[in-house]
Formats: C-alpha cells, sequence, structure tokens
C-alpha cells in the first residue's frame, strides 16, 4: 500500500499541510452553515472536506511527523475558524478568546521549533 502514496519532499508537504487545513477549515465552517444537518449541501461537504483533508494528512505525516503535522493542523485550523467565526458568522471577539487563540498559535510554533531541532 505504501508505494501507492506519492512521496513527498519537505517543501511539498507543507503546501499540501496548507490544503489540508484550507479543506479542514472549509469542512469546519460547513458545520455551522448545516445548520445541524437541516441543509443538505453544507452537511455533505462537511465529510468531503474532512475525508480529503485527513487523506492529505496521512501524506503529509510521513514527511513531516504525526506531532508536527497534527500541531499545525489544529492550530492553524483553529484559528482560522475563529476568524470566521468573529468576522463572517459575527460571533463575539472576546479578549479570552483572542488571548486563547494566540497561546494555540505559540505552541503550534513552539511544536514546529522543537521538531526543527530534533532533526
Amino acid at each position: 500500500m505504501q508505494a501507492l502514496l506519492p512521496q513527498l519532499n519537505p517543501v511539498q508537504a507543507w503546501w499540501v499541510l496548507s490544503l489540508a487545513i484550507l479543506l479542514e477549515v472549509g469542512g469546519t465552517t460547513c458545520m455551522r452553515l448545516s445548520e445541524g444537518f437541516s441543509r443538505l449541501t453544507p452537511s455533505v461537504l462537511i465529510f468531503v472536506f474532512y475525508a480529503a483533508s485527513f487523506g492529505l494528512n496521512v501524506l503529509v505525516i510521513r514527511v513531516l511527523g504525526l506531532s508536527v503535522t497534527y500541531a499545525v493542523w489544529c492550530g492553524v485550523g483553529t484559528l482560522a475558524t475563529t476568524l470566521i467565526g468573529c468576522l463572517y458568522f459575527k460571533e463575539p471577539a472576546t479578549a479570552l478568546k483572542m488571548a486563547s487563540t494566540g497561546l494555540i498559535v505559540m505552541g503550534v510554533m513552539g511544536m514546529h521549533l522543537a521538531s526543527r531541532e530534533a532533526a
């Protein structure tokens, strides 16, 4: 099975991870747009976007490792969905929410730096 999967170089892996994050953010946004699975198109897109995102993550994990891939995927996805929630859906941008999001970003940066030191 492994022979069927393309081997990415590190630069490609970061680009593929970026696409995986965009797909994850799209899926998460569709959760809100689906209105509790009452709207068909966004409900279906949740699963399409998440399946594609997970599939791409499988390729990336082989190059960047599990801890970095997952930390960046979750952290950047959280930041993006927070911004979408505040800007598009007009959710409140409280100081606590913004500070917490900042801590997540710092954690992701720390994971990335730690992985570079280990390499």
